[in-house]
């Protein structure tokens, strides 16, 4: 594997300076047409294929495949160009940012980070789709809370981050439920602070991860809080770029070297599960092996279509939702993405690991 020179802190501190709420900022200066215009003519030059320069250099934001190659060891083969940086930001904001800023070149996110900056006229470019069809988040409840199902949602304070793949489930839900937008009131919160929130009564119901939600209900769950699983997948993971980048085939050989090194990374998990939870959920996060388990069965198997026509459709159902709602102007979601890349991450894993939710 070519060198990882080091996770970088500084290019953090840069691009968190402007986080979710001032994304939400940039969103409502975005002019409508900024918004129509990002992404909309992609380029249908066949991709260069081959390994890339070892010198060709990509700023990544993938800690989690970081940690996958260092756990892996030998069991992986590492990219083919230079990892400049391994970028530590991850929230679909502060990657908009990093973009931004010139401080990452690619970066793994649910699929509302690319519809955010597409709506405030960032040209950036899905290159790699991973599906997850099995629900993932948890909604708890505020101690002493009414809420015994979906349906109570109505008139309640829910936790709700719009650039972030928890705003998208909670809209998917209040739509299943039959729920309007104005019958909840949506408090706008980056995740990182729905459990806080919860915890001093400034929202009624949030969409946690575990452990977060078993450890939230252990300590309040006396006092009436309650856990209600979501029905609603988080189902699409992309990888994904800055457009600009791709005028330059080196980079093109990178990107589609990462995709690689990502789609493996991501099955060697799956099938050296213990060996991954020990590694990044014990030794690396800290929580306790009884967590990493409990994290862990919300897992889904890693699945790679061949075909994006499901992705483009989650996609577009996604925009169409945050549209009703006025968080953003309509488009087709086709121009997120580049088909050119279509096949690549299922040609990288086993058949076993190719295809996807239908």
């Amino acid at each position: 594997m070519n060198g990882t020179l080091r996770t970088s802190t500084i290019s953090r501190r840069a691009v968190v300076m402007m986080t979710a709420a001032a994304l939400v900022a940039l969103t409502g200066c975005a002019t409508a047409s900024q918004g129509a215009t990002a992404g909309a003519e992609r380029d249908t030059t066949a991709l260069p294929s081959g390994a890339p320069e070892a010198d060709t250099t990509l700023r990544v934001a993938g800690r989690t495949t970081q940690l996958q190659l260092e756990a892996a060891g030998a069991d992986l083969e590492g990219p083919a160009f230079t990892v400049g940086e391994w970028v530590n930001v991850s929230a679909g904001p502060d990657v908009i940012q990093a973009f931004r800023a010139g401080a990452a070149d690619i970066a793994q996110n649910a699929i509302i980070p690319p519809i955010q900056a597409h709506a405030i006229g960032f040209d950036a470019t899905i290159v790699a789709v991973l599906e997850r069809p099995e629900p993932s988040y948890v909604y708890a409840t505020a101690a002493g809370s009414s809420i015994d199902g979906f349906d109570d949602f109505r008139g309640k304070k829910i936790a709700f981050s719009q650039g972030q793949s928890q705003g998208d489930t909670v809209l998917r839900t209040l739509r299943t439920a039959g729920i309007a937008n104005d019958e909840v009131e949506l408090v706008p919160l980056p995740s990182t602070q729905f459990l806080t929130a919860l915890q001093s009564g400034q929202v009624d119901v949030a969409p946690l991860s575990e452990p977060a939600v078993t450890k939230y209900i252990d300590q309040y769950g006396a006092d009436g809080a309650i856990a209600i699983p979501s029905e609603e997948p988080d189902l699409l993971s992309v990888l994904w770029v800055p457009t600009e980048l791709l005028a330059d085939e080196e980079n093109v050989r990178a990107v589609r070297d990462y995709i690689r090194v990502w789609a493996q990374g991501q099955v060697w998990a799956w099938e050296n599960a213990d060996a991954w939870k020990q590694f990044y959920y014990v030794d690396t996060e800290g929580v306790t092996a009884a967590d990493a388990d409990r994290i862990w069965e919300t897992a889904n198997r890693p699945l790679f279509p061949e075909d994006w026509d499901v992705a483009v459709d989650w996609a577009q159902s996604s925009i169409d939702l945050l549209a009703e709602g006025g968080f953003v102007e309509t488009f087709d979601a086709e121009v997120l993405f580049d088909r050119r890349f279509e096949g690549d991450a299922a040609a990288a894993v086993a058949a076993e690991y190719r295809g996807g939710a239908r």
